[in-house]
């Protein structure tokens, strides 16, 4: 099962993510085989961090809800909340696949909450620059509460209107980028 997991952090706390980055990324190590995407929000293109994306393939709810709320910076207070929905991997691929790589042009999270009649539930056409891009669910998988992606676009307007934004309660597009350990 596919889920989406994002840590939004709490005000003042980027001195504690710092001080927890390796424990973060150890944490993250045990989950590798498993995950699709992850990386951080930030205030703009490489400004400081503002949450934490995560999509991963785990057996089930409860596996999910150990990763989101065991995580090192959960535990110790860095984040305000977590969104965490089942997720349907509409591209087939990690983010490690893309095409365009983890670098160049810049990148966000998109994320409708939706209300209401499903939307964008199909890979919308001529979106070569999708890194990920997929429902989110209940769940147990049968009701949709909106859709997320991440993607290429040269500005934020452009990066929103991925989604068909009439159809959403609420559309937030969040300046992202490739995470994970350095190399």
């Amino acid at each position: 099962m596919e889920f989406f997991c994002y840590h939004r952090d709490r005000p003042d706390s980027l001195a504690l993510r710092r001080e927890l980055l390796e424990e973060h990324w150890s944490y993250m190590d045990r989950y590798a085989k498993e995950m699709t995407a992850r990386g951080p929000t930030l205030t703009g293109h490489g400004g400081a961090p503002t949450g934490s994306v995560h999509i991963l393939d785990l057996p089930d709810p409860a596996a999910a809800r150990a990763f989101a709320f065991d995580e090192p910076g959960y535990q110790a207070g860095v984040y305000r909340d977590v969104l965490l929905r089942r997720w349907h991997n509409l591209l087939g691929r990690t983010m490690w696949d893309f095409p365009g790589g983890p670098s160049g042009g810049n990148r966000y999270l998109v994320l409708g909450l939706g209300t209401g009649q499903a939307a964008d539930l199909a890979v919308p056409p001529g979106t070569g620059d999708l890194i990920a891009y997929g429902p989110l669910l209940s769940d147990d998988g049968t009701a949709w509460l909106g859709t997320a992606a991440l993607l290429r676009a040269p500005d934020p307007d452009t990066a929103g209107a991925v989604l068909t934004r009439d159809r959403y309660a609420t559309v937030e597009v969040h300046d992202w980028q490739f995470g994970g350990r350095p190399s």
